[in-house]
Parts: C-alpha cells; sequence; structure tokens
C-alpha cells in the first residue's frame, strides 16, 4: 500500500524542502523503502535544485497541463534510489497548471512506490490546499516561535476539515535558546505531538551549498541523527544510531548524480 504524506508549513523559510529531502533519502537508503518525493510548490519550485537537478525536459507542470505523464517525469537521484518528481523553474510554464489535478494525478503513482512524500507550497494557497487533499497523511514543519506556530493551528484546522490524519509536528532549526517555544509549549498550542526537534546544524548550510542532503554530506552531524530518529518513527521501525551509513558516497558528488 502507498502512503501519501503530505510535509506542509505555514511559513515558507522554515526548512520544509530540506525536510523532504533528508527524510526521502533516509527512507531509500536506510529503510530500503521505494520513495518518490514531489515538488507540489510548482509557482516557486525548490526541491530539484536541492537536488542538483538542473536538467529536468519533463516536469510536474507538464504532467498537470496534460502533456505528459507522470512516469516521464520520473528522475532517479544516484546515490540513494530515491526518486524525484520536480516542479519547473520556468515562468512560463505556469500556464495552464490546473493545481486541482493533483491528487488524480498522484493516483497514477500509487503501488509503484511505498512513500510518497509531498513537499508543499507555504501557507494555505490553492497549492498548498490541493497538497493536503492530495494526501492520506500530514506532518507540519515548524520552527520554534510564536508567528510560525500559530500558522500551523490553522494548517492543523484545514486538515482536520479535509480529514486528513495529522503525524505530528516537526520542530526544526532549533537552538534551546531562552527565547524559543519548548516542545511541551508548541504540543499545547497546535494540540500535537512533537516528533522530531532538528537541532540548528550548520552543516545543513554546508550541504544546501553543495546541492545534496545533510545526511549524505555529514551523515553523523546532529542534524543527521535527527533525521534518521524521524524516518524510523515514519516508517515504523527500530531507531538504530547512524555510524557512517553512507559512507563512500561522496565520491559520486563530483558526478552525474541523477537520470531519466
Amino acid at each position: 500500500m502507498t502512503r501519501v504524506i503530505g510535509i506542509i508549513s505555514g511559513k515558507g523559510g522554515v526548512g520544509k524542502t530540506t525536510v523532504v529531502a533528508n527524510l526521502g533519502s533516509i527512507l531509500a537508503q536506510k529503510f530500503k523503502k521505494d520513495v518518490i518525493v514531489i515538488d507540489c510548490n510548482i509557482s516557486t519550485s525548490h526541491l530539484g535544485l536541492y537536488l542538483g537537478l538542473y536538467y529536468t525536459p519533463v516536469t510536474l507542470n507538464q504532467v498537470l497541463t496534460g502533456d505528459a505523464r507522470i512516469d516521464d517525469a520520473i528522475y532517479q537521484y544516484h546515490i540513494n534510489g530515491l526518486r524525484v518528481i520536480p516542479a519547473s523553474l520556468s515562468f512560463s510554464d505556469l500556464k495552464g497548471v490546473d493545481i486541482a489535478k493533483l491528487k488524480n494525478t498522484i493516483k497514477k503513482l500509487f503501488g509503484k512506490a511505498d512513500i510518497i512524500l509531498l513537499d508543499a507550497a507555504p501557507g494555505l494557497g490553492r497549492e498548498a490546499m490541493a497538497t493536503i487533499k492530495a494526501a492520506d497523511e500530514v506532518v507540519f514543519v515548524n520552527t520554534p516561535f510564536v508567528p510560525s506556530t500559530m500558522d500551523i493551528i490553522k494548517c492543523h484546522q484545514v486538515a482536520n476539515e479535509m480529514g486528513v490524519k495529522p503525524l505530528g509536528v516537526i520542530l526544526n532549526m532549533v537552538g534551546k535558546e531562552k527565547y524559543e517555544l519548548t516542545n511541551k509549549e508548541v504540543e499545547e498550542l497546535i494540540e500535537l505531538p512533537v516528533i522530531s526537534t532538528i537541532p540548528m546544524d550548520k552543516n545543513v548550510l554546508r550541504s544546501l551549498a553543495l546541492k545534496m542532503p545533510v545526511v549524505l554530506f555529514s551523515p553523523n552531524s546532529p542534524s543527521s541523527k535527527e533525521f534518521v530518529r524521524l524516518a524510523a518513527k515514519i516508517a515504523g521501525e527500530e531507531y538504530v544510531e547512524p555510524k557512517g551509513i553512507f559512507s563512500g558516497f561522496l565520491k559520486f558528488f563530483s558526478g552525474n548524480r541523477h537520470e531519466k
């Protein structure tokens, strides 16, 4: 059975795409899941760039206009077997895109993957709403501050109204400063459990510059270890402390990491 999980945020800049790329990578590599990640943020797409996908002649945009099949928009990320459906980087490719077709389009992937992760647009606009509708389960990405937390409360309410199962909250970029909200405070405000606390980690920024997930760039970094814990929860697997699980993969770094 294919699980469709929407990764949702109320605001941009909270690390939602970072979560998608790293969670998908861990699920595919360590937990041997067949994973497809989809960039549903068609107006300001970033997922393909994060993974170094620069040449993608067929994207989700062409699929949603009816000019391509969904299978033709899937690209293989060589390092760990992760599959990616990017959105177009071209403004002109927004013409004629019907985001309302997203749910039916994703149904064509059922049985072809264990887990499909949807990288939603931030907020509650048309793209984000279409992503929530297309998902069976949602995870909310938040930072330990009041403004982003208030937005997640709204997103949670919308998901409940749509009958989509919330798995919990990922609290990202946590610095454990006195002025930050605690896990308990976030849980009380949103009325959902915090299922992962990802620490502020400079390795994440370094990995962004190198166009690869931090779990590949620095597998023993604090953020990478927390991503493994998170993936274990999502996969329903026992967590085992990672020890060099991606050693040797960096040799692919300068080479071609993807293909149709």
